[in-house]
């Protein structure tokens, strides 16, 4: 009984600093309109900074994306922590856009280390029999802690002094706590091997999984694009477009799309992994078209709840995803494919977002925003219709 509370003290403990890390990731969401006012750039800028994060995850997920399996998980998990801290301290220093684009590069360096391995570092230290909750947990702080920084970042911009720096003092206060625990918590790599032994990942889908990777890789870049505008353009639409200038509000609404991811991937227990795919699509279209109506009629209330339905879309059929081609693939490839479906997933928000930017100058934010919902609409309906044609087979 002791041992079995110890395994899931260390697991909740590691869970929280999966947490701070991605609130980190987040962090300057609803500062953007601020950074704008401050440095004088473009809503191009705003995305491509943005995108310099899914980059650096991309990056990193190819070349050591498998490093903490070799080195183990807490070196991997601090140097994460490092790159956080890096990050909160170029953007306490920002004084000119450059410092942006390296809080944003360094920001993503973190995430890219900590997805795999703080998840990794949650499971393994639950004690037998945990899988379940492990992995609840696990998905809880990676996505809530990625809602927590648009809600600390908006509350402290809106409601305390500074509004630039006393949101990262607190995340790089944060970070130093979250040092100060993961020192203390053992490591769950038994075997550990030298840095050098880490090589690049290489991506393959099996010529047996490219039917369930094909719409599966779909849904997830569509969801991901959806998150890529909330977290990017979103609080500027709010600014010029409905006149909500309240920091708070524009963080909240970011915020309860990643919430509500949360619950669509808990959602996927008992919904199935069958249905939690076509059923993640609904709910991905219906986003859209609630996104869309925002823009064409301005109100807030539609803003709101595309973040809601999209947000649930987006975890159903994230996690489905993941799901399907994990258990399509043979066991010598399975982190090939789901190395692969999260490079497409991270294009996804970063691409689409680059291209919002580019047509915003000549055709405004809402036509900019409309064409993106319309190419992110078709292919959600094409991999809507191929799954209603061939469903994925059900995986435990």
């Amino acid at each position: 009984m002791a041992g079995e509370r110890r395994g899931w003290r260390v697991s909740l403990l590691g869970g929280a600093v999966f947490a701070v890390c991605m609130t980190g990731t987040t962090l300057p969401t609803p500062l953007y309109p601020l950074y704008q006012e401050k440095f004088d750039f473009s809503e191009l800028t705003v995305t491509v900074v943005y995108a310099v994060y899914a980059f650096a995850v991309i990056g990193v997920l190819l070349l050591a994306g498998n490093a903490s399996d070799a080195v183990g998980r807490r070196p991997v998990l601090l140097w994460g922590l490092g790159c956080a801290a890096l990050s909160a301290i170029c953007f306490l220093c920002a004084t000119g856009l450059g410092w942006l684009y390296a809080g944003r590069l360094f920001s993503g360096l973190s995430a890219g280390l900590f997805t795999g391995a703080a998840t990794a570092y949650v499971m393994e230290s639950a004690p037998p029999g945990g899988a379940s909750r492990a992995t609840f947990i696990a998905t809880a702080v990676n996505m809530g802690g990625l809602g927590c920084g648009p809600l600390l970042a908006g509350a402290l911009a809106q409601y305390a002094p500074w509004p630039l720096y006393l949101p990262f003092a607190v995340h790089l206060a944060l970070v130093v706590c979250s040092v100060a625990v993961l020192l203390r918590l053992p490591e769950t790599v038994a075997e550990r091997q030298p840095l050098r032994t880490v090589r690049p990942q290489r991506l393959a889908v099996p010529s047996q999984v490219r039917p369930v990777f094909g719409p599966a890789a779909t849904a997830s870049f569509v969801g991901f694009a959806l998150f890529g505008v909330f977290t990017s353009v979103s609080p500027a639409f709010l600014a010029q477009s409905l006149d909500v200038t309240d920091h708070a509000v524009s963080g909240v609404v970011v915020a309860l799309a990643f919430f509500s991811s949360t619950g669509g991937q808990l959602a996927v227990g008992p919904v199935g992994t069958a249905r939690s795919l076509p059923l993640g699509c609904a709910g991905l279209l219906t986003g859209l078209a609630l996104l869309a109506g925002a823009l064409h009629w301005d109100l807030l209330i539609l803003v709101v709840l595309s973040a809601i339905i999209g947000g649930l879309g987006q975890g159903l059929a994230f996690r489905g995803a993941l799901s399907a081609v994990g258990g399509a693939s043979p066991p010598d490839h399975r982190a090939a494919v789901i190395s692969s479906l999260f490079v497409v997933a991270y294009t996804g928000i970063s691409v689409p977002v680059i291209g919002v930017g580019l047509l915003t100058e000549p055709m405004g934010l809402e036509g900019a925003g409309l064409v993106f919902i319309a190419c992110m609409g078709t292919l959600v309906v094409a991999a809507a219709g191929y799954l209603l044609r061939r469903p994925v087979p059900a995986c435990p």
